[in-house]
């Protein structure tokens, strides 16, 4: 699992000053904020990068009631077939009509295991890559958030941005390298499957 997916992180100023889920981090971030009356804290979604907009009147329980409700994950329910057909219902496989063209059918006649197993395996593969491309996509998305919140004025930011998108991890990381360390830390883990393409056997 993703630390990262249900965590929130908490900066005062390029400082992090809490790192965990939301009711630790908007504790922290009250108690800071009682300490410094012009300290500036900003929170992050730690899946998407975004910001998190809190209301912090009152004392530390008032925050905490006011909370937004945290994520849920969400189980989908596996469909169920409707009829009784050919396949093997007992392993979930359900028989449905495709449509293919003779050089189509050729080739998946001359694979092994035959053209059942063959379309299984490009449906799985498809899947695979698909998956990959969205998990990429996040990552990069989630990153340039973050960035452009807490390091658009620094160093190098536009040609960050442009090697995070490229992908290019030893350019990327490169060019952060001058920011303030806990902005680099945390802009580096939100882009890390960004470059995952770079680390795939060839």
């Amino acid at each position: 699992m993703d630390p990262m997916s249900d965590a929130y992180i908490a900066f005062e100023g390029d400082r992090r000053v809490a790192f965990g889920d939301l009711r630790s981090v908007a504790r922290a971030a009250k108690q800071t904020l009682d300490r410094d009356n012009d300290a500036t804290v900003l929170i992050f979604d730690g899946a998407t990068g975004g910001p998190v907009d809190l209301d912090f009147r009152g004392n530390v329980d008032d925050v905490l009631a006011r909370l937004p409700v945290a994520r849920e994950t969400v189980h989908a329910e596996p469909e169920q077939p409707t009829s009784r057909g050919p396949g093997r219902p007992k392993l979930g496989v359900v028989a449905r009509e495709v449509t293919l063209l003779p050089r189509h059918w050729e080739w998946l006649a001359q694979q092994s295991g035959g053209a059942s197993v063959a379309i299984r395996k490009l449906v799985e593969e498809a899947r695979r890559h698909g998956d990959d491309k969205d998990r990429i996509r996040r990552s990069q998305e989630a990153a340039y958030r973050f960035m452009s919140a807490m390091a658009g004025n620094q160093p190098h930011f536009e040609e960050a941005t442009r090697a995070l998108f490229a992908p290019d991890r030893v350019r990327f990381n490169a060019l952060i390298a001058g920011w303030p360390p806990d902005v680099r830390d945390h802009a580096a883990k939100l882009a890390e499957r960004s470059f995952a393409r770079e680390t795939e056997p060839g």
